[in-house]
């Protein structure tokens, strides 16, 4: 019996394969950190989550500031237009502080020369607030005439902006009656340059399209100072261009952007709640 057993020991000691290692079975630690991992990336979640209603109520409120900051520049805009005109400075640098506000000129036009900004549709209160809403309006295109204008009592010569004429009169010829001739006086709204928005096409001196105000250089243009008013409504002469083309109504869309952000904290503020404090109150 002794020799049996000992075949039996060298069968049993069967040596272990090159490259493998017994270690002890992991199983049950692998089980109590699965439930901590997903605790820790619901947390993650949850908190992360949180971030969105609390960023779109942060841009409503800021909206809300955006709004009040608007109407004020919208109100303190009305009040420089309404104002009693002053005489228009002999230095053009307080011209920068008196943006849309009234001054009086008096002197003569010369209508040698013109240039047009285009195109430009009419401004008129009335027909907009009749036609506001609708799919369609009855808006004509065409150009602001400025003209030069000598100011007799400064000694300088302004651009002055006579208002809106369709496009079958921006030829001077055709509105000989309009051409106002001799002293006159008037009142207009001050006006700086302006930068070129995107989109607008480039000024075309060559063709004597005027799609912004460059001031410098339609002064070059005109051979004229960089000055520049619109004349009101009342300069409007028969046969004439139309003043009074001042628009200063600024976009003010901040009431749909409060709205739009508040709605939307609202909305995710409430599919949050519902997603993680129900469980909570649950457990």
């Amino acid at each position: 019996q002794a020799p049996a057993r000992a075949a039996w020991r060298s069968v049993l000691a069967v040596p272990p394969r090159a490259g493998l290692a017994w270690r002890p079975s992991r199983c049950g630690s692998s089980a109590a950190e699965a439930p901590a991992t997903k605790v820790e990336d619901d947390s993650f979640l949850r908190w992360f989550l949180l971030l969105i209603p609390v960023t779109a109520f942060g841009l409503g409120t800021w909206q809300v500031q955006r709004r009040k900051w608007k109407l004020k520049l919208i109100a303190e805009l009305e009040s420089r237009v309404m104002a009693e005109p002053v005489p228009l400075p002999a230095d053009p640098l307080e011209l920068k502080n008196l943006e849309y506000r009234p001054v009086r000129v008096r002197g003569y036009f010369d209508h040698s020369k013109e240039l047009y900004m285009m195109p430009r549709t009419m401004v008129d209160p009335a027909r907009e607030a009749r036609e506001a809403g609708r799919l369609s309006s009855s808006v004509q295109s065409g150009a602001h005439v400025v003209t030069p204008f000598h100011c007799t009592d400064l000694g300088v010569t302004i651009l002055v902006n006579r208002g809106f004429v369709p496009r079958k009169k921006v030829n001077p010829d055709t509105r000989q009656k309009g051409q106002i001739e001799g002293d006159v006086e008037l009142v207009g709204i001050v006006r700086l340059a302006e930068t070129r928005k995107p989109f607008v096409p480039e000024n075309n001196p060559e063709r004597n399209h005027w799609h912004y105000r460059d001031l410098e250089a339609m002064a070059k243009f005109m051979g004229t100072d960089p000055i520049f008013i619109d004349a009101d409504f009342k300069s409007t002469v028969p046969g004439g261009p139309v003043g009074g083309q001042t628009r200063v109504t600024l976009r003010n869309e901040h009431a749909q952007y409060i709205v739009t952000w508040y709605g939307l904290c609202a909305a995710t503020s409430y599919l949050w709640a519902k997603k993680f404090l129900r469980g909570t109150r649950g457990t």
